[in-house]
Parts: structure tokens; sequence; C-alpha cells
């Protein structure tokens, strides 16, 4: 598959890149830890290919509508959605926890941290993400990818692949989800966000390796606010039922959770 032309400017002509089919290094011995994994420098100032750091690449100069419906404003990223794609906001306790973008295909994570002056961050995440697929009995697998190794994990539900960038003094990961049937088509697609992302990691004191903050829209704030709401008004009519009605609401709960999980009681017939 050939990638979007990553330097592709509002006024410049499209260039050629070539084509190439993903190298894998998958065999049929158990799943280890690669012991190093070579990670090729990215420019992300003046190369040909993004992810840009936004710092230092005005995101004004590229035309990404023969791709995208709009560009996502994240504050540390500004992410080119592809078309029929949507924006979900995960919550968690205390609110907005992932902002994940989902398309047809599958689903896709972004996520940029802070990161030392010297490379070797992504290399080193390599290492702790393929342990902790194999801890939770995936299939792993390094596949050579536009910037580098990519994590796979397969598993009986799906596929994830992690694909890791760095940039001037930060790391942008992509980790995408997709069924075994569409992991092809999300890889290709993941890779084309990758393409059209821009970091901006700013002057702000980040530890290396702490994700750098997120904004969000005022159309996604809007959504948090209703859901964070909603929360509220279950969460009060809990604490004002009785303690009947309480024990029955988790009654309930507990029997809904036994379902999705399969260990609910067995019934038999009579």
């Amino acid at each position: 598959m050939a990638l979007w032309p990553f330097g592709k400017k509002k006024d410049d002509q499209p260039t050629e890149t070539p084509d190439g089919e993903p190298v894998s290094t998958y065999n049929d011995a158990p799943p280890e830890v690669p012991a190093a994994v070579e990670v090729s420098r990215h420019d992300a100032v003046n190369g040909d290919t993004g992810p840009f750091d936004g710092d230092s690449v005005d995101i004004a100069g590229f035309d990404f509508s023969d791709f995208a419906q709009g560009v996502l404003d994240l504050g540390s990223m500004r992410i080119a959605l592809p078309r029929n794609s949507q924006v979900q906001v995960e919550m968690g306790e205390t609110g907005p926890r992932m902002i994940h973008i989902v398309t047809e295909f599958g689903r896709l994570t972004p996520v940029a941290f802070a990161a030392p002056t010297s490379a070797g961050q992504w290399a080193e995440s390599t290492e702790q993400i393929t342990q902790g697929m194999i801890g939770d009995g995936l299939e792993t697998d390094i596949e050579q990818g536009p910037w580098g190794p990519e994590i796979i994990g397969q598993g009986e539900n799906g596929i994830i692949r992690v694909i890791g960038v760095e940039g001037p003094r930060w790391m942008l990961r992509m980790t995408t989800t997709a069924p075994h049937d569409k992991a092809g088509d999300m890889r290709d697609i993941a890779r084309e966000i990758t393409a059209r992302t821009f970091v901006y990691r700013g002057d702000n004191p980040v530890l290396a390796g702490n994700s750098l903050p997120v904004v969000l829209p005022k159309e996604l704030v809007s959504q948090v606010q209703q859901a964070m709401e909603q929360r509220a008004q279950n969460i009060s009519r809990a604490e004002a039922a009785s303690p009947e009605e309480a024990q029955a609401i988790d009654d309930t709960s507990q029997a809904l959770r036994d379902l999705a999980d399969g260990s609910g009681p067995e019934t038999t017939e009579k």
C-alpha cells in the first residue's frame, strides 16, 4: 500500500511513494519479548512524512480534504479525521479517560507522551507493551511499518496494533482494535491518520513518559457534561432509594454482569 504523500502541501504537486508490502517477523516459535528493537529516526520537522511537530510545522499549509472530514483539535494533538468516522469519549470515574476515533473498520486511540531529547522511548515501550500483551494471553508479533516496528496482539475476538513514532521531546502512540476480517483495513487507515497528525509538545515541563494534556473541543465538552450529569442523577436516585430498593438495584446489576461474562446461574428444566 502506498501511503499519502506526506509532504503534500496545498500548492505542492503530488509525489510518488513506493509501494511495499509490510514485512513481518512472525514465526512459529513461542512468543518472546524482543531483546532489542531497531527504531528508525523520524524527522518530524523537515521530513517528507508525518506525524509532524506542530510547534515547528504549520498545519495550515496542508490540505487533507482528499482524506478527512475535518481536523480534531485536542490541544496537544491535531488529527485528521477520516470520512465516516466518529469521535468517542471514554468516561472514567471522575471524567473523560480516553479519546477514540471510531471508523468502519475498527477503533483508534491516540495518545501523545512527553519524551527525553534522546531517542529510545518507543523501543522501551515496545518491550513493555509486548510483555503486557503476552501476559494477557495474546499471540504477539512485530511488523515493520513506515516508522519502524509495530506491535501486534492477536486474540480470539480481534487484533490489537500499536504504532509508535518519536518526535522532538514527544512520542506519539496509536493503538488500534479491529476484528480479524477488518484488521488489514484498520492498519492502513491508522497509518494514514498517523501520517496526518500534528503533535504540540509546548514548553511546559512534563515528565518523560507522562501523557501530554488533552483539551476537548466544545462539542465534546457538551457531550461529556451531559454524560456526567446523567451519571450524577443515577447515583442520586440510587442513594435516595430505600435499603430494599438499593439491594434490588445491586442484585439486578450483578445479574447483568453475570450474564455478560457467562457466569450466571444455570437453569434446569423440571
